[in-house]
């Protein structure tokens, strides 16, 4: 998507400081099926600028795959568009040498917030009929702090989201009523396979919605 330049000037002003690179806008068609809400880009999606395109993308692809979906057919976003990272001296485990690493980090609210207009400008113009959160970042971007993905994953929320207010200097409810479903995000497999059979029934939930809306 293109942005209004004020926006991503207005991001860059607030984000400047942090530890952070590069950006990544959304993908995805106009009113779709399916709105995604991630977390932000990693080193993979800041290079090619494609969201979910690094190793968590695969595992998202499937997902889409399992419910009859595909990337061209849903809009994927997230709360943060910029690289966050961390400064990490360790020793080369090959070459025996100190080096410094830049691994991705969790965004701060900070983060999340200096990003705001911009999320709050696709909700707007996207109109989805769904929006899936995966991890907790989108989640708590939309819904607050009050809702985490381990209480709240699988459960559809109906009703408004939080969104700037007029000054840009807090976030409100909109007017407007959205259909939200937490999911985890893909990558936590990656860490907890337990949670392989909970993420699949998560996402056979979200079939069942979209198909109710044939």
């Amino acid at each position: 998507m293109d942005y209004p330049k004020h926006l991503i000037d207005e991001a860059t002003r607030r984000i400047q400081g942090h530890r952070v690179e590069g950006f990544v806008a959304g993908q995805g068609p106009i009113r779709p099926k399916l709105m995604l809400v991630g977390e932000a880009p990693g080193k993979t999606e800041i290079e090619n600028h494609i969201p979910f395109s690094g190793q968590a993308g695969k595992e998202l692809m499937n997902a889409l795959k399992s419910v009859g979906l595909s990337r061209d057919e849903v809009y994927i976003t997230s709360a943060v568009r910029s690289r966050p990272y961390r400064i990490v001296q360790r020793i080369n485990g090959r070459t025996k040498k100190s080096e410094i690493v830049y691994p991705n980090r969790t965004p701060s609210k900070t983060e999340v917030f200096a990003h705001a207009p911009i999320l709050d400008y696709e909700l707007q113009h996207i109109q989805p009929s769904l929006i899936a959160t995966l991890g907790n970042i989108g989640l708590q971007r939309l819904l607050g702090n009050g809702y985490t993905i381990s209480k709240n994953h699988g459960k559809l929320y109906t009703g408004p989201v939080l969104e700037l207010n007029p000054p840009h200097d807090a976030y409100q409810f909109s007017t407007k009523q959205y259909r939200v479903l937490p999911l985890f995000h893909p990558a936590a497999i990656f860490y907890n396979r337990t949670l392989t059979e909970t993420i699949l029934e998560d996402w056979q939930k979200l079939g069942k919605i979209l198909a109710e809306k044939k």
